[in-house]
Parts: C-alpha cells; structure tokens; sequence
C-alpha cells in the first residue's frame, strides 16, 4: 500500500512538473476547444498528389498525431513513431506537424 502512495506522489509530482497551465479551471474550456479543432484539421487534412490521387490520415494516424505534444518533433522522428506516414512527402508531414506546433504553442500560452 506505501508503495502504491509513493508512486501516486511520484506521479502527481512529474504532472504537476510539466503542467503549464496557471489556472486549470478557467482554461479547460479552451484546451478541450483547442484539442478538438486541431482534431478537427488531422481529420480534414488533404494533400493531392502529383497523380491527383488525394491522400488523406487513417482515424489511428489522427489519434497517434494527436498524441505527438512536443513542439519539436521532426520529420524523420513522427514518421519513425507513425510509419504509415511515409506515404506523405516529407513536406505534407511537415504541414501536419505544424498544425500540431501552433496548437501546443497556443495551449502553452494560456498559462502565461
């Protein structure tokens, strides 16, 4: 049972590190809005081909994405955790990973 505690401590502790929100209450609503609308532009995202051949992410390749939060993850390192993605250019996942940046870098901004 201690150890049980100890990692619940452990584990608020590391939340508690990495959570950038100063007033988590009056801001939920704008997270859920921002997690949503980014959701919303993963599944929407289409990239045409020089076939014409419009391509499109699969509903597990949006929810992986949506668990990319670093605002630093690079080409390589998305299609290494996502292989799928290599179907894209490397351009189209750049643009899905910048959907993803602006997203987190606005969610980051609300606890300033």
């Amino acid at each position: 049972d201690e150890e049980l505690h100890d990692v619940y401590r452990k584990t608020q502790k590391y939340a508690e590190r990495f959570n950038t929100m100063k007033n988590p209450e009056k801001e939920h609503q704008e997270l859920v809005d921002e997690l949503d609308n980014l959701q919303g532009a993963l599944t929407t995202f289409r990239k045409e081909t020089e076939d014409g051949k419009v391509m499109e992410l699969h509903g597990f390749e949006v929810a992986a994405l949506m668990n990319l939060v670093a605002t630093d993850t690079m080409v390589e390192e998305a299609v290494a955790l996502i292989p799928s993605l290599s179907r894209f250019p490397e351009s189209a996942v750049d643009e899905i990973l910048d959907l993803i940046r602006s997203t987190m870098i606005r969610i980051v901004s609300y606890g300033s």
